[in-house]
C-alpha cells in the first residue's frame, strides 16, 4: 500500500523511517504547508511532493495518510484525510480532547475507513509480556500503580517553535506531550480509571503557557490505587527511563522502558525464564528520549503501522483505533481539569 505523510518535522522522519522499513508499504508522498520543506523533504526520500493539501489528499494512488503535525491540527488533518476516503495513522495524542476525537471516530465511521493513533511504545515485547500477566492474574489483587517520566526539555527545545508548550497547539505540557504513551500503556495493563486528582505547575521554563510538571493521583475500576508523575524539568547527564509500576498481593513488576527492573511473583510460570534471559534490564538504562527526542528509535513506529496495515487487509479494527487513543486523553484532560479545581477529584 502506498502510504503519504503530512508534516516533515523530526516525528515525520520516524514516519518515513519506519514506512521505508516495511513489507508491502511505499513512501508515495509528502505534503507540509510550506513547500520548499516538503520538497526537502520528498527529496530526501525519494517522494512525491504536493503544493496542496487537496492535491495531496485527491491523488488516487494514495491508500494511507499519517499525520505527523502539532498536536492541535490534528482534527482538521485528519478530518480531510478520512473526508477524502483515505485510512489515516495520527501520531499522539490522537487529538488535545475527547471530544475531538469523537468527531474524527464519527468521520471514520461514516466514510468507512480505518483511524488509528500511533501508540508505539504498546508494541514493546516487555508491553506485552506485562499486559498478558495481569490478564492472567498473576499479581493477584492490584493494588497499587505508578507511571513516571523523569524527562528533560531544555529551553531551547520550547523556544524551538511557537506551538510549543501552547495549550491551543501542544494541547498541554510533560503530561500531554511527554508522557502520554506512558499514561497509555499505565491503562493499557491496568484498566481504567475511576477517579483523578491532581497538581501541576511550570516549575523550570519561562514563556509557556503549560505544565512542565505534575502529579495526579489515580483510584482504579478494579479498586487500586496509583499516581502519575511527568516531567520535563528533570536533568540527568543519561535522561532516566520511563517507567511502569504494578504491584499486587502475589506480585511486583517495574518495567523500565523496554525491559523489566522488576519480575516476580508468588507462583512461577514457564514464561518467567524467556522474560528473565531476554527482557531483564542487565544495567542502568538511559531513557529512550528522556533527554532527545531524536534519539527515539523509529521501531516501534514501524510495528504499529505494520500492525495497522495488518488490520486494513484483514478488514479488522487496529489495537490502536480511535477508541483506544481516546482513552489517555481522556484521562489528561481530566487530569487538567483537576489542577484547575485546586485538586477536586474528577470522575471520569
Amino acid at each position: 500500500m502506498k502510504f503519504g505523510i503530512i508534516g516533515t518535522g523530526m516525528i515525520a522522519n520516524f514516519h518515513a523511517k519506519a514506512i521505508n522499513a516495511m513489507e508491502g508499504a511505499t513512501l508515495h508522498s509528502v505534503y507540509n504547508h510550506h513547500p520548499r520543506k516538503a520538497e526537502k523533504f520528498a527529496a530526501a526520500n525519494r517522494c512525491n511532493s504536493l503544493a496542496t493539501l487537496e492535491a495531496f489528499l485527491a491523488d488516487p494512488e494514495l491508500d494511507i495518510v499519517t499525520i505527523a503535525t502539532p498536536s492541535g491540527t490534528h482534527m482538521e488533518l485528519t478530518l480531510a484525510a478520512l473526508n477524502a476516503g483515505k485510512h489515516t495513522l495520527c501520531e499522539k495524542p490522537l487529538e488535545i480532547s475527547p471530544e475531538r476525537i469523537d468527531r474524527l471516530i464519527d468521520a471514520a465511521r461514516k466514510n468507512k475507513v480505518t483511524l488509528a493513533a500511533i501508540l508505539n511504545r504498546r508494541f514493546n515485547e516487555a508491553v506485552t509480556q506485562l499486559k498478558q500477566a495481569v490478564d492472567q492474574g498473576r499479581f493477584g489483587r492490584i493494588t497499587l500503580c505508578q507511571a513516571s517520566v523523569h524527562w528533560f526539555r531544555s529551553q531551547e527545545y520550547y523556544d524551538s517553535a511557537p506551538w510549543r508548550g501552547t495549550w491551543a497547539l501542544d494541547g498541554g505540557g510533560a503530561l500531554m506531550n511527554q508522557a502520554i504513551h506512558t499514561v497509555d500503556q499505565l491503562i493499557h495493563t491496568v484498566g481504567p480509571v475511576k477517579r483523578v486528582s491532581a497538581t501541576m505547575a511550570c516549575l523550570a521554563h519561562q514563556g509557556i503557557e503549560v505544565e512542565d510538571t505534575a502529579v495526579a493521583l489515580l483510584e482504579f475500576e478494579n479498586g487500586a490505587r496509583g499516581t502519575i508523575q511527568a516531567s520535563t524539568a528533570c536533568w540527568s547527564s543519561t535522561g532516566h527511563p520511563a517507567e511502569i509500576h504494578i504491584c499486587g498481593d502475589r506480585g511486583s513488576a517495574i518495567l523500565s522502558d523496554t525491559s523489566f527492573r522488576v519480575w516476580d511473583f508468588h507462583k512461577p510460570m514457564d514464561e518467567d525464564e524467556y522474560v528473565q534471559q531476554n527482557l531483564m534490564a542487565t544495567t542502568a538504562t538511559t531513557g529512550l528520549g528522556a533527554n532527545d527526542p531524536n534519539a527515539i528509535d523509529f521501531t516501534g513506529h514501524q510495528k504499529n503501522f505494520e500492525h495497522v496495515l495488518s488490520a486494513i487487509k484483514n478488514g479488522t479494527s487496529p489495537s490502536t483505533d480511535g477508541h483506544e487513543a481516546r482513552k489517555a486523553v481522556a484521562l489528561i484532560c481530566a487530569i487538567y481539569q483537576s489542577t484547575r479545581n485546586d485538586g477536586q477529584w474528577i470522575s471520569l
